[in-house]
């Protein structure tokens, strides 16, 4: 088979967009297989997710890139480039960077679902950027699948001929061949001039421990080969590529790329941050005229402390920290302390999956145990007098009420679209968390779309959750930040047999502040083990007590000896003992679990 790499008329670069769990990984496996990249003996599931904690959720946190070997049925040569992208909405600056490698999509609707949230955003994202879009109806073998129905959804909510919709049953591999051909048929070749400056788009990158950063490339035009000098545009680093090639699976070497391909360069480049995802990579001698349009510095929303359990193990936690941030640019950390926990690090990540996911790769990774504390966003406050603007995400940061003078909190524009059966419940819900109803369209007789402005941080906790279980799964969400909106914003303490637990410290809105302390408060006394005095557990603002739970004393039975007697001698045993148990409050010290940290994080309804 001649390598049509060089020719770009042969070349097909496209990616697969999909709401989650419409089967964009699975039907990524078919096309590999059909390209033999992989001998069958060899394969697995969900063959481009690394990570055992992809293959466990079911989900694609790091894209990944493929070029799959096709003879068409003219009898041609092709190499189709596979850009596959993450599908979850905290992760869609990648996305947006991947569809941009591309001409053309695969957009991935699941028969028995149909049209969801995330198929919407993504398809807006490709028009924008001028895709060719494909619609591929994916589970036409399952019991539950509506086929008419589907192609309805693909031309009312997506405005895509219905009739150009390919059917496919991506598991049992049924019209995969007609979705290579139409890949060949209907996407467009890419433009641009082997001839003109290289300039090439980051999409990716990833690090390998023996040969340091592998960056991602797509080139639109020139040519990039070992031994030359290459320049990133952002902060005009520069560095000699040590060798080029593609993704077959595993790092093919080809010794060069050329305007339209897709592939990798290794530049000795020692640590991921150094590589930002959207960057323009173009020659040093001989520079293009401008970068490409689109990128931007990746900006934490959700913030975080992490602590070590053990805070002996500081140091080991501070290397795997490092190891992480070597295969997660987008991860944010600096150092923190705590009166309580001692020194840990504030993170700042993309979004609530973005935080479980550094949790969960900690843990399994790295091996460990780790405390988390709430989750917050970043607010800005605005202090009295000449003091500014200052922007707070860390509880202790904030500065004292009386400094205050007003705040303001990230709002997104949330979408929604869930079974018509659902709707009020998810109003309510809405409604609970703040959200005012921008629009409401009834797709068709049995979904509806509910779009909502509402703020990120009462996303945080258990929206998706109790969402997805008013529902009973059936409705999806995606958001976008819009900006930022003034709010009422206060600082609830927790103290712990009157001293002040720091970690436990939270931002909230005024109005919720009372039943979030109570809360707090009740999971706490369920979790801190009982002591030989008495524990008040306590939610304040400022000085103003607005919650309080007490873990009542172990106690002795002092009166088992007194059978009969008076009273005065009862009396005087028990005073006896409050006086003790008194002075031991006073020097007792309390020591927190990890389970009431826990506990503090779950959701209402758990």
């Amino acid at each position: 088979m001649t390598d049509p790499g060089a020719d770009p008329s042969r070349i097909r670069n496209f990616c697969i967009i999909a709401h989650i769990d419409h089967g964009k990984s699975t039907l990524a496996d078919r096309l590999i297989q059909k390209g033999r990249l992989v001998e069958d003996r060899n394969f697995q599931d969900q063959i481009l997710d690394n990570m055992d904690i992809e293959r466990e959720r079911g989900i694609t946190i790091k894209s990944q890139a493929v070029t799959i070997p096709y003879t068409a049925l003219d009898g041609k040569d092709y190499s189709l480039n596979l850009v596959d992208t993450p599908g979850h909405v905290d992760f869609s600056y990648e996305v947006s960077r991947a569809i941009s490698s591309c001409e053309g999509a695969l957009l991935l609707v699941d028969a028995a679902q149909g049209v969801q949230a995330q198929t919407l955003s993504n398809l807006y994202l490709a028009m924008e950027h001028n895709l060719e879009i494909i619609p591929v109806i994916n589970k036409i073998d399952m019991p539950a699948a509506d086929i008419p129905g589907t192609r309805a959804q693909i031309e009312k909510d997506l405005g895509l001929d219905p009739e150009e919709a390919l059917l496919v049953s991506a598991r049992r591999g049924t019209g995969v061949d007609g979705v290579l051909e139409a890949i060949v048929q209907r996407i467009p070749s890419p433009a641009g001039s082997p001839a003109a400056p290289l300039r090439a788009l980051i999409f990716d990158c990833h690090y390998d421990p023996y040969r340091g950063v592998i960056v991602h490339l797509r080139l639109f035009d020139g040519v990039i080969r070992g031994g030359m000098r290459v320049r990133f545009m952002s902060n005009g680093a520069e560095y000699e590529v040590e060798s080029a090639g593609v993704f077959k699976l595993a790092l093919v070497e080809t010794g060069e790329l050329s305007a339209g391909s897709v592939g990798y360069i290794i530049a000795g480049i020692k640590t991921v941050s150094d590589v930002r995802v959207g960057d323009t990579v173009t020659g040093a001698d001989k520079p293009c005229a401008a970068a490409l349009p689109g990128f931007r510095e990746v900006k934490p929303v959700v913030f975080s402390s992490i602590y070590p359990v053990d805070s002996n193990d500081y140091e080991e936690f501070k290397t795997s920290l490092e190891k992480l941030k070597l295969n997660d640019a987008s991860l944010v950390y600096e150092k923190d302390s705590s009166a309580a926990l001692g020194f840990g690090f504030r993170c700042g990540f993309l979004g609530l999956l973005h935080l479980e996911v550094i949790q969960e790769r900690l843990e399994r990774e790295f091996g460990q145990s780790v405390i988390f504390t709430a989750p917050s966003v970043k607010y800005k406050v605005r202090l009295r007098g000449e003091g500014g603007e200052v922007m707070v995400d860390n509880p202790t940061d904030y500065p004292g009420e009386g400094r205050v003078e007003g705040a303001e909190e990230p709002y997104i524009r949330a979408q929604v679209i869930t079974p018509a059966a659902y709707l009020g419940n998810i109003i309510s819900l809405c409604v609970e968390k703040r959200g005012v109803q921008t629009g409401m369209t009834y797709l068709d007789e049995k979904r509806v779309e509910l779009t909502y402005d509402m703020p990120l941080s009462e996303v945080l906790f258990d929206f998706y959750d109790r969402l997805k279980s008013i529902s009973r799964g059936y409705a999806s969400f995606d958001y976008e930040i819009t900006g930022y909106q003034p709010t009422e914003l206060v600082k609830l303490d927790i103290l712990l047999n009157g001293k002040q637990v720091d970690a436990l410290s939270q931002l909230v809105f005024r109005d919720r502040a009372y039943d979030r302390a109570r809360l707090v408060c009740e999971r706490l006394r369920d979790e801190i083990p009982r002591q030989q005095f008495k524990i008040p557990i306590q939610g304040a603002l400022g000085s103003q007590i607005i919650a309080r739970e007490t873990v009542n004393p172990l106690r002795k039975d002092v009166l088992a000896k007194c059978y009969g007697g008076d009273i005065t001698r009862k009396r005087k045993l028990l005073e006896k003992q409050k006086e003790g148990k008194k002075r031991m409050r006073m020097v007792g010290d309390v020591e927190l679990p990890q389970s009431a940290f826990l506990a503090v994080l779950k959701t209402k309804d758990e």
